[in-house]
């Protein structure tokens, strides 16, 4: 009798995640990652110019668990226009034992996101300052309401501000956010800096957003959205400024990245960055002192899939 593969659509997954503790499944991914006990080959990448867009595809699999996972995420960045998310995608787990297909998970982009934030997350909570005053947020896009909601949910903070390109999205955000927390819109990057200790920027820029000078000592910046060799938010000499630099790959952030841009700009050198998994096991490394400046370059990696996919079609099988 052949087996029937599981087929989990949108509303199923998201009714199983909400059960799951994203933020420390990714702890655990980073950690196996760092030790060497995953294989997660070269991202694929397909880049759009007309209309402006990326795919990606991510896969590997953790030694001695039970699946590999391949995942298909895309961002296009015109797609509002249309009324339709930026962002798309799905899952796909297969058993390591066989390589026979176990179940598709139809998410649509949406544990894209959601393992995006809680890196965010995990990061702010590791590194950022022990005393977090306001989370000022770069964009204003699905990431960035995902990533403001997770950090209210998880008590990390109630104060943030705002800045997007277009201030009616800005305030926009603000209202969908509603009265939960108090959250103000920017009129400048230079302003978010001014007023907040921890930094998380998730656009799609291929410009550098914030610059050195506005960057005060005991900040921690979370740099989510560049995840391609052409798409840059911070100036290479931010990373050159900081005391500490996080990369959740050091393979990957030898072509894509923050750190792959300032590397390339000649404003730091390898031998300054620490991989992620390793700084979560050094708690020396948590709280960000007052004189301190951190980055956390969050390109995306395969591990972030596995750990959360595995996570859903587990938590399925048990219903």
């Amino acid at each position: 009798m052949v087996e029937m593969k599981a087929i989990i659509k949108l509303d199923v997954i998201k009714s199983i995640i909400s059960t799951v503790d994203v933020v420390a499944a990714m702890k655990e991914g980073f950690i196996q990652y760092s030790k060497d006990n995953c294989v997660v080959p070269p991202v694929g990448e397909l880049l759009f110019d007309n209309p402006p867009g990326d795919v990606h595809i991510k896969y590997g699999y953790i030694k001695n668990q039970e699946y590999f996972v391949i995942k298909i995420a895309s961002g296009f960045y015109d797609n509002a226009k249309l009324g339709i998310p930026s962002g798309q995608g799905l899952m796909l787990l297969f058993k390591q034992q066989t390589g026979e297909l176990a179940a598709v998970l139809l998410d649509e982009g949406h544990l894209t996101n959601l393992r995006t934030v809680s890196a965010g997350t995990l990061a702010t909570i590791s590194f950022g300052p022990k005393s977090i005053i306001s989370v000022g947020i770069i964009g204003t896009g699905t990431i960035a309401k995902l990533q403001i909601q997770q950090l209210q949910q998880q008590g990390v903070c109630q104060s943030f501000w705002l800045w997007g390109r277009d201030k009616a999205k800005a305030n926009q955000l603000k209202l969908e956010l509603g009265d939960t927390s108090e959250v103000y819109v920017a009129d400048t990057c230079a302003e978010v800096a001014q007023h907040c200790n921890v930094i998380i920027t998730t656009t799609p820029s291929e410009f550098p957003l914030l610059q050195s000078n506005d960057i005060k000592k005991g900040t921690l910046i979370v740099a989510i959205g560049s995840d391609t060799h052409t798409k840059q938010e911070l100036d290479s000499e931010i990373l050159a400024k900081a005391d500490m630099v996080i990369a959740d790959s050091l393979s990957q952030s030898k072509s894509r990245g923050e750190i792959f841009r300032a590397v390339s700009d000649g404003a730091i050198s390898e031998d300054k960055i620490v991989e992620l998994g390793i700084a979560l096991q050094d708690q020396s490394l948590y709280g960000l002192s007052d004189d301190q400046i951190s980055i956390v370059d969050l390109t995306g990696v395969a591990v972030q899939d596995i750990m959360i996919a595995s996570a859903v079609y587990s938590n399925y099988k048990a219903q």
